[in-house]
């Protein structure tokens, strides 16, 4: 008799574990918030399977790789970095790091955009408002929640192209362009930067939108170093600018020179309290090695370079010849020049 209870038994256990893996494979979801996974060039799929356990994005490891293997795609797995969100299952997953998000929107933020900025490319790309966008991104509350201590996200959204959906929340969006901010910045020695990081920070900003040049940074660094160091204002026109930026209208005036707020460094002499831009990391590093000299001012030559002078009866002869001079300065109109 116990011998035709056997086939029951075997039937009954195979269902048991049929139900196990269907529930784990279709049914069982991660619930938590949306979450950065990212897989590396050449990465073994049973590290990718171990660091997914890890981070709780599958309950069952060893149910995942037999199904990535019965689906043969254990060597189908894309290196990047991906956005799990909350209700994905096993399914689900595998689609992700196979196929990725085929409605993601590909989107460039260059260097040295601002906040408002980045808010209009995101607009213009449909993938959200850029006044939601711009909120955000003066919330200190979410901020400090992300590890920003700042009261705004100014200066670590690392400039990048970024892969978004259509429906990605803005808190994601932030996350992302800062995940990718504090990854970039393993590689600078802060340590040896003449100021404190997040001055370092603001003066790279400043740095960026002065000049596209690379090996002009380091010296204008210089120059706004040795104008710090002798108590004296920097004057920097996109400082400025930034200080009146969602009233500007493309021109600055003296009026607007003359009008005090915490960027106008016409009018204060110190660094501005916030980055007035996204740099990169060549005008971060710009900074920390900036070159030592006796160069107090520079000018625009018109063609995207500037001249530089130790003093300012030199400055003033060079605003002379290249800003004064119609000669020097016809067909050279800076809004003919690429601008950041």
């Amino acid at each position: 008799m116990k011998k035709k209870f056997i086939p029951f038994i075997l039937i009954g256990t195979l269902f048991c574990v049929f139900i196990y893996i269907y529930y784990y494979i279709y049914i069982w979801e991660y619930s938590g918030v949306d979450k950065f996974f990212e897989v590396k060039e050449g990465e073994a799929f049973s590290k990718i399977n171990y660091k997914l356990k890890q981070e709780a994005i599958v309950a069952d490891a060893r149910i995942f790789y037999r199904y990535v293997q019965v689906m043969d795609a254990i060597t189908s797995i894309k290196n990047g970095v991906y956005v799990i969100p909350s209700g994905t299952n096993m399914q689900k997953l595998l689609e992700i790091l196979t196929i990725g998000d085929l409605n993601a929107i590909s989107v460039t933020i260059p260097e040295g955009k601002n906040i408002y900025e980045i808010g209009d490319i995101l607009e213009q790309n449909n993938i959200t408002k850029a006044k939601v966008f711009i909120e955000k991104a003066k919330d200190k509350r979410f901020l400090e929640s992300i590890g920003i201590h700042a009261s705004i996200a100014e200066g670590f959204l690392y400039p990048n192209t970024y892969k978004f959906s259509r429906n990605v929340s803005v808190e994601t969006i932030i996350k992302s362009m800062n995940r990718e901010f504090n990854k970039r910045i393993k590689e600078v020695d802060f340590s040896n930067s003449p100021l404190s990081f997040s001055d370092t920070l603001v003066l790279a900003s400043i740095v960026e939108k002065e000049t596209s040049i690379a090996k002009e940074r380091p010296i204008i660094a210089g120059v706004f170093l040795n104008r710090l160091s002798k108590k004296m204002r920097l004057q920097s026109d996109p400082s400025t600018i930034y200080g009146i930026f969602e009233n500007y209208d493309g021109n600055l005036r003296k009026d607007d020179l003359h009008k005090a707020n915490p960027y106008n460094t016409y009018k204060i002499s110190a660094l501005p309290p916030t980055p007035i831009c996204n740099p990169g990391i060549a005008s971060i590093k710009a900074v920390i090695k900036a070159d030592k000299h006796s160069y107090l001012y520079f000018v625009s030559k018109n063609d995207g370079t500037h001249i530089f002078s130790i003093d300012y009866n030199h400055h003033i002869n060079n605003v002379n010849c290249y800003q004064k001079n119609p000669e020097n300065r016809k067909n050279k109109s800076w809004r003919n020049l690429k601008q950041k």
